[in-house]
């Protein structure tokens, strides 16, 4: 199979918007295109980070995009959780007849498509993404310690390949029961454009980019720079209304802080990081973060709280800093305004691993003929 064009189905949770993980499906997706294989990405209607209902079909990339009816109701999301959706693949795995299907997350799609996958005889690869050091609400909880047990283990061993993302989740499967035989490590990557596209000059200082949300733990990036007037922090991404107000409120007497949309295109959000001298990524948890990863390539001197996944891509003093609280992080920025070329340096050579380019071969190997 490996040498044989194939017909690869992606499913994960969300193909609108702004989030980690269809920033994988997608970068991932192109790359399969590139080797001329033909990809199709399955997903629910809903738009990461607003619920917003995205259109049922699309062409992101030169890839199809198919969004099918999430039936979560409204009391799903306002007691459980606004981030997990839930439609049925099953008919559309028929209809697509894939040679391939990789679904994202540890959620009930997933299983729904294994299930199908073991009636066509189609092989069903799991990305789990690292769902894992979750704070949730009560009610939250017992759904999924129900979902765990009734689903989770007794299937997960079922999948054709278990594909993690990061190191640290892997203590976290095995307690599910997943078989470690059949863990295949492939990290989130970055496409070619962060490597040759030419460098801009940098003219700002702060910059976090990515969702604004409670989980990216803002407050402590305003925190910050509320101590340090002299110095413009950015914050650009894709927002949660009722956290935005939250954020707009206070920073209203600020000068040095600035609330902008999100970017989509690609080369504009190189040339926006390329712009800033460093990225801080003020997190409460993370699973593999994806613009680290981005801020390291392009050079940029790379701060983050001390996340799971932080920790795993930040070697502290040598790629990058970790953080502990507010006040570390006031002294980091003050230490480093001007940047710190060898760390800088090291970062962007770490990054080259993380290649899709050559990540994507770790798939193409594991597909069975």
């Amino acid at each position: 199979m490996q040498n044989k064009k194939l017909k690869i189905l992606e499913i994960c949770p969300f193909s609108a918007g702004i989030g980690g993980v269809w920033t994988r499906v997608e970068q991932e997706a192109r790359e399969f295109k590139k080797l001329g294989h033909e990809i199709t990405i399955l997903s629910s209607d809903r738009e990461e980070g607003t619920n917003k209902i995205a259109k049922s079909e699309d062409v992101i990339s030169g890839i199809k995009i198919s969004r099918l009816s999430s039936n979560q109701g409204y009391l799903d999301r306002l007691i459980l959780s606004k981030n997990v959706t839930y439609f049925e693949p099953g008919k559309s795995i028929k209809e697509i007849k894939p040679d391939v299907v990789i679904t994202h997350l540890l959620h009930p799609h997933s299983f729904k498509a294994l299930k199908m996958c073991q009636k066509l005889n189609i092989p069903c690869y799991l990305v789990t993404h690292a769902p894992f050091n979750v704070k949730r609400n009560f009610l939250l909880n017992i759904a999924k310690k129900g979902f765990d047990r009734k689903t989770v283990k007794p299937n997960i061993n079922e999948f054709t390949k278990i594909i993690t993302i990061t190191k640290w989740e892997e203590p976290y499967l095995r307690e599910l029961g997943a078989d470690e035989n059949n863990f295949v490590y492939i990290p989130n990557g970055l496409p070619e454009e962060f490597f040759v596209l030419k460098k801009i000059k940098p003219t700002k200082q702060i910059l976090f980019l990515g969702r604004i949300a409670p989980v990216k733990n803002l407050e402590v990036l305003i925190s910050a720079a509320k101590k340090l007037p002299e110095i413009e922090f950015s914050i650009v991404g894709m927002a949660e209304s009722d956290y935005l107000k939250k954020l707009q409120k206070s920073i209203a007497k600020s000068k040095n802080v600035r609330i902008l949309p999100p970017i989509y295109d690609l080369k504009q959000k190189i040339g926006l990081i390329d712009k800033h001298r460093i990225f801080v990524l003020p997190s409460k948890r993370e699973a593999m973060p994806q613009v680290l990863l981005e801020a390291m390539s392009r050079g940029k001197l790379v701060i983050s709280s001390k996340t799971d996944g932080g920790k795993e891509i930040i070697w502290d003093n040598q790629n990058g800093f970790l953080f502990s609280d507010t006040s570390d992080l006031i002294r980091l920025i003050k230490e480093n305004k001007s940047g710190n070329k060898k760390i800088q340096d090291l970062a962007r050579k770490d990054s080259k691993q993380y290649r899709w380019s050559n990540l994507i071969k770790s798939y193409l190997k594991i597909f069975k003929k």
